[in-house]
């Protein structure tokens, strides 16, 4: 125990044993709603739910280890909430695309993350991208995850005439989703920790006794990882028209991390004039696990903000990841909860719903609006772009559609306005490569 506290240096940290422990389980119980919903959104495009769930797991289990163990920073790593719904719902349902080569794409976009990490590379795009065009990705990312989980309760539903209309609400299984809602934003609004993933398990076992969901029991052996391990598709990756898709992912991996690590580093106290000590270290660890989860087979690993409520309690070490790692890699022998839980109903045909998953992305697609107000919306040289990134990314059902109109719209609006010295050449060169695309690439 000694020589663990020293090789995290609990001491000069003024932290303990049984505050990372604690730390750990907190951060865990923030974030285990990706053991449900990421093999729930991406069994829709195909995918082995259980084989997801394993490689969801591992995937995370092992990025969060090496984190904590590389980098001694309390910060938990899993599939992005986003990245996943961009994968599933663009790329694969939306493109057709198989999801054996959108794993391609994530290795390729993996590997390009550790290059720019190697190179410093990725600092230089960071600093060109405007603010505004970021935070307004993250929100109308946020927008279409809700928009989803709005779907997938039956609240929302297709109409002939206006796209989109109200479902019923008093089916069951609409209800049981407004009703997981309700509980899951009282837990938040009383800041109890784990609250969405507690509004998980508590709509799942009152939905029980309403005959929605089937008890399948709890524990056993984890399922095969075979279906989606090493599946992955690189060379049909490397198609000229994919390059927008390995863009949006690195895109979204790159901005996403830096954020992350931006708003952890501040809550936590670990920045040093102005910056993260080992932000290198950590950036390869993040990009190291998008490609080890694109092998295993799931969506972009990424670290995650939840990592801010173990920090909370405390957490300043490695410890509170490695904790968070062991009780992932533990999850693993609670398939039959799992697979209850995240499971979809096909209550007509063509139409699933996950009346459990559905309010928490409902949730997530709220949080990731936090931002917003950072936008000037005075300015509409700012406004402008922004709002298009954030309505077209759920109207079209497409993140890409999104950073496309968002980039081409930011720079004509600025270079018309006689405002366009104020536009990056990274960004210009951007705005070219997406009207080139519209225009050539379908």
């Amino acid at each position: 125990m000694g020589k663990m506290s020293d090789f995290f240096n609990l001491t000069s940290l003024e932290t303990n044993w049984r505050t990372e422990i604690l730390a750990g389980l907190t951060t865990f119980m923030t974030m285990a709603y990706i053991i449900f919903v990421n093999p729930a959104i991406l069994s829709t495009a195909g995918m082995d739910f259980g084989a997801v769930m394993v490689a969801t797991c591992l995937a995370t289990a092992i990025s969060t280890i090496l984190m904590g163990i590389f980098t001694n920073y309390p910060i938990a790593l899993a599939p992005g909430m986003g990245m996943n719904a961009y994968f599933a719902y663009t790329v694969c349902i939306g493109m057709g695309i198989p999801w054996q080569v959108a794993l391609g794409c994530i290795f390729i976009e993996g590997v390009i993350f550790i290059f720019l990490t190697l190179s410093r590379i990725r600092q230089m795009i960071f600093d060109a991208i405007p603010q505004t065009l970021r935070i307004a990705v993250a929100c109308g990312i946020g927008l279409l995850i809700a928009f989803v989980g709005l779907k997938e309760t039956g609240l929302i539903v297709a109409h002939p005439a206006t796209l989109v209309t109200l479902g019923k609400i008093t089916t069951p299984y609409t209800l049981l989703s407004l009703l997981g809602l309700l509980i899951t934003s009282l837990f938040l609004i009383k800041k109890i920790k784990g609250g969405i993933f507690l509004g998980i398990i508590i709509t799942a076992i009152l939905g029980i006794p309403l005959g929605i969901v089937k008890y399948r029991g709890l524990i056993s052996l984890p399922p095969s990882i075979y279906p989606t391990l090493l599946k992955l598709d690189i060379f049909g990756a490397f198609k000229l028209g994919f390059l927008t898709i390995i863009f949006t992912f690195l895109f979204m991996d790159v901005f996403d991390t830096v954020g992350t690590l931006a708003g952890v580093g501040e809550i936590g106290g670990f920045i040093r004039e102005g910056k993260l000590p080992r932000a290198g270290r950590c950036l390869f660890v993040d990009a190291l696990g998008t490609v080890l989860g694109s092998l295993l087979g799931v969506s972009t690993v990424t670290s995650y903000i939840e990592s801010i409520s173990g920090i909370s309690e405390g957490g300043r070490s490695g410890l509170t990841s490695v904790v968070v790692g062991l009780l992932f890699l533990i999850s693993l022998f609670f398939y039959p909860f799992t697979r209850m839980i995240g499971g979809g109903y096909e209550v007509i045909p063509g139409v699933v719903l996950h009346p459990v998953t559905a309010p928490a992305l409902i949730i997530v697609g709220a949080l990731m609006f936090l931002s917003i107000t950072k936008i000037d919306w005075r300015d509409y040289a700012e406004a402008v772009p922004a709002f298009l990134v954030i309505i077209i990314m759920p109207l079209t059902f497409s993140i890409a559609n999104g950073l496309a109109i968002g980039f081409v719209s930011y720079t004509v609006i600025k270079l018309l306005s006689g405002r366009g010295r104020e536009v990056s050449l990274l960004v210009y060169l951007l705005s070219i490569f997406f009207i080139l695309k519209f225009a050539f690439i379908k």
